[in-house]
């Protein structure tokens, strides 16, 4: 089947429901049953029919709804990121309806699909972006989409992001600057953006330092628990490194548990550094060293990105990049007491 040709019929045909069930079910209305409206998405979305955007809007009203798609609702981060999007989100009477699919790539697929109909805009974090075809394949090509901290060349949706790979090496060279030679660095998921991006900051800062510096890289995961476990393997080799820069604070906190179990003074014995500067960075003993992103502003420009979008005001090309550069905020975990 040619899918420039296909029609609302062509999906009511292969469905076996009426034209009239079909649109009532891509365009969100209730009374249609919740197994028809899967049943519809999914051939619609089998078939890659898109509805026509003019004819759309005659035939129906805004959804007033936003589709959110993270991989995570867990942790500091998409908290605060919820709560940025949700002030713009109320501020302009849009309700949100949020999925996420716990790093699984089909079930990620499968919640983009999903939103078909429901929303008239989306807003999404993926890892998987990069995937060829991952984002053409299941975003439907009408729906005004902006990408959060996702890097996808030559793609048409505006995206915004963090500049990871600088705050990384702007903390690394806060901690050479400092005298310390061996770094251990707790990495973060190796699918995530974010992770890669702070790991190659990481290194390069590294590099441009020259011999003299050695990097210690563990794996991490994003949470406190795989922090607690790089702390622990840092204890049990022997030898602490002179410093240790988590590629977040959450990390940051597990791996500055490990070491107060242990009775390993942070930062006397060991400097202690994480990423992002989540609210209880400043309230843990010593307070984090970190790379402060505001978090809440990345969600808040995101929906006001995609307000303009929706709306048609937008001033910018459809694939612009804007970026939020990290802030160093230097606290007690890196500052050795006097004499030290």
């Amino acid at each position: 089947m040619n899918k420039a040709a296909i029609t609302i019929k062509d999906v009511a045909r292969e469905a076996r429901v009426s034209v009239a069930t079909v649109s009532r079910a891509l365009n969100g209305h209730e009374n249609v049953a919740e197994p028809v409206r899967q049943l519809v998405l999914e051939v619609a979305a089998r078939l890659r029919y898109t509805p026509h955007a003019a004819a759309r809007s005659l035939s129906s009203r805004r959804t007033n709804t936003v589709g959110v798609v993270l991989p995570d609702l867990y942790g500091e981060f998409f908290s605060e990121l919820m709560r940025g999007i949700d002030n713009v989100a109320r501020s302009r009477r849009q309700h949100l309806l949020v999925s996420s699919y716990h790093g699984d790539q089909e079930q990620q697929g499968a919640a983009l699909r999903a939103m078909r109909g429901r929303v008239d805009g989306l807003l999404v974090l993926s890892p998987y972006a990069e995937s060829p075809g991952f984002l053409t394949d299941n975003l439907p090509q009408s729906l005004p989409t902006v990408l959060i901290n996702t890097y996808l060349p030559g793609q048409d949706h505006p995206v915004l992001s963090i500049d990871d790979h600088a705050g990384a090496m702007a903390m690394t060279r806060h901690l050479l600057d400092a005298g310390h030679r061996r770094i251990a660095f707790i990495s973060g998921p190796d699918l995530n953006f974010d992770a890669r991006e702070r790991l190659r900051g990481f290194r390069d800062a590294l590099v441009a330092f020259g011999s003299g510096a050695e990097g210690i890289e563990l794996p991490g995961d994003f949470d406190e628990a795989s922090g607690h476990r790089a702390g622990q393997e840092l204890l049990a080799a022997g030898a602490l490194p002179d410093a240790v820069f988590a590629a977040n604070d959450m990390m940051a906190l597990g791996c500055l548990y490990a070491f107060t179990q242990a009775g390993v003074r942070v930062p006397a014995d060991v400097a202690l550094a994480g990423f992002d500067d989540i609210p209880l960075a400043r309230f843990v003993h010593p307070s984090l060293t970190t790379m402060q992103v505001s978090i809440a502003e990345l969600g808040d420009r995101a929906m006001t990105r995609l307000l303009q979008l929706m709306d048609g005001t937008s001033t910018d090309g459809t694939g612009d990049k804007q970026t939020l550069v990290p802030r160093l905020i230097v606290r007690d975990s890196t500052t050795p007491p006097s004499g030290h």
